[in-house]
């Protein structure tokens, strides 16, 4: 999730159990800040190994049993620098910043990127799929109510905020369960019994979701609005990644080719060939319009490159132009 909507969320629990009158304000202080502190691990990066982020993001950090770790590496810093100021004893400071650091966790698995719970018993990637990265209408409403719960002094106003959240994310989940009966419905209008399905919310919003769908020799995306007039974007499909075909030049044993393993596991499997660049693997599963296949990030490799090598990893950020009017005619249910 963003930061921004990660200290609020983390501010939030703190505030509602704060004592009226009390310590409103700091304890959403050190929640906003610890709720956002357990992304400090997208500094563990290496020059030479450009997928090695991919592994450590929302991994140790972002684990259940991490979280009394990372409230108290928190509270260690943050007492010192708020907690003491404003009169808290360390115990409350670092109760403050377990609860913030408690919420990081959980509302990235909320997401659709994939979030280690359970490291180190387990690296499955816990995606629920029942809201985007970044949602306004979640997060707006929310920091509305942590900033009166601050001034007024009042937790009510954050455990409403919370009330807020949790209605929010219900309505995804049930957003998200129609979207996957369309998606099944679509797959049968073609014959298809799917191996695997996924529907996930487009950007910044809950009424538009991406489809994608796996058969055995390729995976198929597209796009619904899943409610208030429900209608169908189909989009396109493409075939599988298969190493023998795709890159028959690649030494099954070099770098290059565990690197495609790595970014196997942290796309979920769902990674194929891109149908433009016939260098680079994709992950089918993000695109800025949801019936497209069109990646956000893929991996690059070289033919030329030597046993050791690592491919290169490639963000891919361009601007939307006309296609912002044609994601606002999703939304806004036009054809």
């Amino acid at each position: 999730m963003d930061p921004l909507t990660q200290g609020v969320l983390g501010a939030t629990l703190p505030q509602a159990t704060a004592a009226p009158k009390g310590s409103v304000a700091a304890a959403g202080l050190l929640g906003f800040l610890a709720g956002m502190s357990a992304d400090l691990d997208v500094l563990i990066r290496s020059s030479s190994d450009p997928l090695l982020f991919l592994e450590y993001h929302r991994q140790f950090t972002h684990s259940l049993v991490f979280i009394p770790v990372g409230g108290l590496l928190c509270a260690l810093l943050l007492h010192w620098l708020i907690g003491k100021r404003r009169s808290l004893t360390f115990r409350q400071s670092f109760l403050y910043c377990t609860l913030g650091y408690a919420t990081h966790a959980l509302l990235d698995a909320c997401t659709t990127y994939g979030t280690m719970l359970f490291w180190p018993f387990s690296e499955m990637r816990i995606a629920w799929n029942t809201i985007s990265i970044i949602d306004p209408l979640f997060t707006l409403p929310m920091l509305l109510l942590i900033v009166l719960a601050g001034l007024k002094k009042r937790p009510a106003f954050a455990r409403i905020a919370l009330v807020w959240g949790l209605a929010y994310m219900t309505l995804g989940l049930w957003q998200r369960n129609q979207a996957v009966e369309m998606g099944y419905e679509i797959a049968s209008g073609r014959g298809h019994v799917p191996l695997r399905l996924e529907a996930k919310p487009s950007f910044a919003n809950l009424l538009v979701w991406k489809i994608v769908y796996e058969t055995e020799h390729k995976f198929y995306v597209d796009a619904v609005r899943a409610t208030l007039s429900p209608e169908v974007f189909p989009g396109s499909s493409v075939a599988k990644l298969e190493l023998a075909r795709d890159f028959p030049w690649l030494d099954q044993h070099s770098q290059q080719a565990r690197d495609i393993e790595r970014f196997r596991w942290f796309s979920n499997g769902y990674i194929a060939r891109d149908p433009v660049y016939s260098n680079r693997v994709i992950d089918i599963r993000y695109s800025l319009i949801p019936n497209e296949v069109a990646p956000l990030w893929s991996i690059e490799l070289q033919p030329g490159a030597g046993a050791l090598d690592h491919v290169a990893y490639l963000v891919h950020r361009e601007p939307l132009g006309d296609r912002a009017a044609l994601m606002r005619s999703m939304v806004m249910g036009g054809n």
